[in-house]
């Protein structure tokens, strides 16, 4: 193994013999549960919590004969674009060393990118596939909500969360999401669409006649370098028949600000279990609750988590919901509705999947609100639910810079088959 710090734990669990996935090897995130194999969340909270279940997407890929060789380091309950804020220290960027791998997901993503895995599973709430994907120079695939079950996944916010692949090359990606899409029963949100499709065929490098749309406003804070590393991969699927043009998505400009109140009001909801009673370090059973229970969350949270519970409670409290979260949740609508209108133009959109090269470690951590800022790119695919994926670009001074690819409701295959074009 790497020494990149990428598993929290390391377990070797076989799956079945035969399969698409026999002889491969996959790295799962740390919040997805795995039955009798820690499952920890990159939080002291759950330090020592053992599933008594395997996470549906864990059961697809183990009978599928992937073999797990660990759980991915993450950023701590999948707060985080860097993977700093993990209770069990950071994890650096095998393709990048001394930078950052990315987040929540940068585990899964450095696993990949070191060669200790071949393939892997994350999850993306706000770019937490695309992102480390991106970062690391490797391929990551957030699915539409609701092609891939979110059972056994430790829930941060249920609105906006999907499971998905990472991988180093788009053929390898799109074979693992074959492998967990589908409906599940567990899964009220999940959907059949999978059941005629064929992800993996559709890495077929044909671009011809495609419409791609650059979406402009995604553009304009990116790093001048990032933007001429994108657009050289776009001159290259216009010179494989690719039609590039510009589009302009007014909405965009406070996408970043209406996830972070809904991201963080579902957070804040969804950690309220996390009392000290059934899971994390044990508070003072015979004094007042109340103080017992903000001990218990004061010792197991970290900064960036106690954070985002606040402002998430913070949104949702008497005299303020109207204010904020009734607000992002109509930016919402109005996001989803650019992006319709956006797909009656054009097949495919696209833009840098960060606008910036991955940070050295430990330079963002005092800046929260500008780490909040880096999700500019990406957040906007979860608020409308739709499928995107990031695939290496190039590089900047050897730091890896990505492209993604946003497809309409289900359009995986499409954004698959661009995908493939610009790795070969």
């Amino acid at each position: 193994m790497s020494d990149h710090n990428v598993f929290v734990t390391e377990s070797t669990v076989a799956g079945d013999d035969a399969g698409p996935l026999a002889d491969r090897t996959i790295a799962i995130k740390d919040n997805m549960s795995t039955e009798g194999v820690r499952t920890t969340c990159g939080s002291a909270m759950l330090a020592d919590y053992v599933p008594p279940y395997n996470a549906t997407v864990v059961d697809r890929v183990l009978d599928a004969g992937a073999t797990i060789v660990g759980k991915a380091n993450m950023d701590e309950f999948a707060m985080g674009g860097t993977t700093e804020t993990s209770a069990f220290g950071p994890t650096e960027n095998p393709a990048a060393p001394g930078h950052v791998p990315g987040g929540s997901s940068g585990g899964s993503a450095a696993a990949v990118a070191a060669g200790d895995a071949d393939l892997a599973l994350g999850s993306d709430t706000g770019g937490s596939v695309r992102n480390p994907a991106a970062f690391c120079g490797v391929v990551g695939i957030k699915p539409t909500y609701g092609l891939v079950s979110r059972y056994g996944i430790v829930a941060y916010a249920n609105s906006l969360e999907q499971v998905g692949p990472l991988a180093t090359t788009v053929e390898d990606a799109a074979l693992l999401l074959d492998v967990i899409a589908g409906p599940d029963d567990h899964d009220a949100t999940t959907h059949d669409r999978a059941a005629d499709s064929e992800y993996a065929a559709a890495a077929d490098g044909d671009v011809d006649g495609l419409s791609i749309g650059v979406i402009t406003d995604l553009i304009e804070g990116a790093d001048d370098d990032v933007v001429e590393t994108f657009e050289a991969s776009l001159d290259e699927l216009e010179s494989q028949g690719a039609e590039i043009t510009e589009v302009s998505l007014d909405s965009l400009e406070h996408a970043v600000q209406a996830y972070y109140v809904i991201a963080m009001s579902e957070a804040s909801s969804n950690l309220a279990r996390f009392d000290g009673v059934r899971y994390g370090p044990e508070g003072d059973r015979e004094g007042n609750w109340n103080d017992s229970f903000a001990a218990v969350r004061e010792e197991g949270f970290g900064p960036e988590v106690k954070r985002r519970i606040l402002l998430g409670t913070y949104a949702l409290s008497a005299g303020y919901h109207d204010k904020y979260y009734k607000k992002a949740q109509d930016a919402r609508a109005w996001v989803k509705q650019d992006f319709d209108e956006a797909f009656e133009e054009v097949d495919v959109l696209a833009s840098p999947t960060m606008p910036v090269t991955p940070p050295a470690l430990g330079e963002s951590l005092d800046d929260p609100l500008q780490l909040y800022l880096m999700d500019a790119n990406t957040v906007p695919v979860n608020l409308a639910n739709l499928p995107a994926i990031s695939v290496p670009a190039g590089d900047v001074d050897g730091l890896p810079v990505g492209l993604q690819l946003i497809g309409p409701k289900f359009g995986e295959e499409t954004i698959i088959r661009a995908a493939s074009a610009v790795e070969e």
